[in-house]
């Protein structure tokens, strides 16, 4: 399942790491509806019912646009089905964050969208799961390779965590040198307050079996689309049909992971530590691997100044007493978490 992700790159940001080639072959970045910017935050710890960064066909919005022109919005996470009689949409009564493909026919709230095309690409840094131990869960923040992943230093990390396999190499968009971006099939829909207002739109994560090397942490995970391709397939609803579509969710042994301390599990807690590796053996932080030095690097050579810092209740003042609180972390994955280096992030 997935029942918590990350996403922590500014609105710019993720129009950037989510460009793609049309079918004439022109690289575009896909702009953010009007105003749906401003709806997104960026975040350490979402949860259902938050806004997150969802990839649609611009056809669902403008039926002359481009067949191939894809554009970025924020969308709940939690679908809401159109049919929905109350007025308040936190009284479903079952949950829809997550949809089981096998299932995803036989529920009306999910074949119904499913069957209009309604289909989405919801877009992360990763998610987190939990793996049952004896007297409690230990979290894991699950993410796609990134560069130079296939590295032996990488592969020895992991071999230290729970021996995993991941040999996939790692195919961010060209042009974008951060960090490369889960890219995660679901179904949204539309829903309107029965006494009128603004339109609602909400999105399910559909899942599938999980990976052989993420089976000893859960038993299901999200339906990755892996490369352009196949985010393109799933978004055009138009040539692709539904039938076909959902041939396209299938388990995918292509991620890597690292296992993160429980702060992570209550929701409102948004910092770094979420993301921390830690050793599960002493609970110490881990080294570098190649992924998290290749997002030190990102960093080092990017412009913080143009990123918004992830959504936060607390005060500055309650931020700087955690912060000296807590142990200062090392290694690029760390420094990139801590982000003792970045300026405040803006719109």
């Amino acid at each position: 399942m997935c029942g918590r992700t990350a996403c922590t790159l500014a609105p710019a940001e993720v129009s950037r790491a989510c460009s793609y080639r049309n079918r004439g072959g022109e690289r575009k970045q896909p702009r953010w509806r009007d105003g749906d910017a401003d709806k997104y935050r960026p975040s350490y710890n979402k949860s259902p019912q938050s806004m997150s960064p969802v990839l649609v066909s611009q056809r669902h919005f403008d039926k002359s646009a481009p067949v191939d022109e894809c554009v970025l919005a924020s969308m709940r996470w939690g679908l809401i089905p159109a049919w929905f009689k109350q007025s308040d949409p936190s009284k479903m009564h079952y949950s829809t964050s997550n949809c089981r493909s096998e299932n995803i026919l036989e529920k009306k709230s999910y074949k119904d969208p499913l069957l209009k095309g309604q289909r989405c690409v919801i877009v992360a840094d990763g998610f987190y799961e939990w793996r049952r131990m004896e007297k409690e869960k230990q979290p894991f923040f699950i993410y796609f390779p990134q560069r130079n992943s296939a590295s032996q230093e990488q592969k020895e990390d992991q071999q230290d965590i729970m021996s995993p396999t991941c040999n996939k190499e790692s195919e961010a968009p060209v042009g974008w040198t951060g960090w490369r971006l889960l890219t995660m099939a679901g179904v949204f829909d539309c829903w309107t307050p029965p006494g009128g207002g603004e339109p609602l739109y909400s999105y399910s994560v559909i899942t599938v079996n999980a990976a052989p090397n993420l089976q000893r942490i859960h038993d299901r995970m999200p339906a990755i689309l892996d490369g352009e391709d196949e985010v393109r397939r799933w978004l055009d609803f138009g040539e692709v049909k539904s039938l076909d579509a959902i041939k396209l969710l299938q388990s995918k042994d292509i991620l890597t992971f690292h296992p993160v301390s429980s702060f992570v599990n209550n929701s409102r807690n948004n910092s770094s530590e979420c993301l921390q590796p830690v050793d599960l053996n002493s609970k110490k932080e881990l080294k570098a691997t190649a992924s998290s030095k290749m997002m030190m690097s990102w960093l080092s050579s990017g412009s913080p100044t143009k990123r918004k810092e992830p959504d936060t209740n607390e005060t500055k003042g309650e931020q700087d007493s955690k912060a000296k609180s807590r142990c200062k972390p090392v290694g690029g994955l760390q420094l990139w978490l801590q982000g003792d280096n970045k300026k405040p992030r803006t719109k």
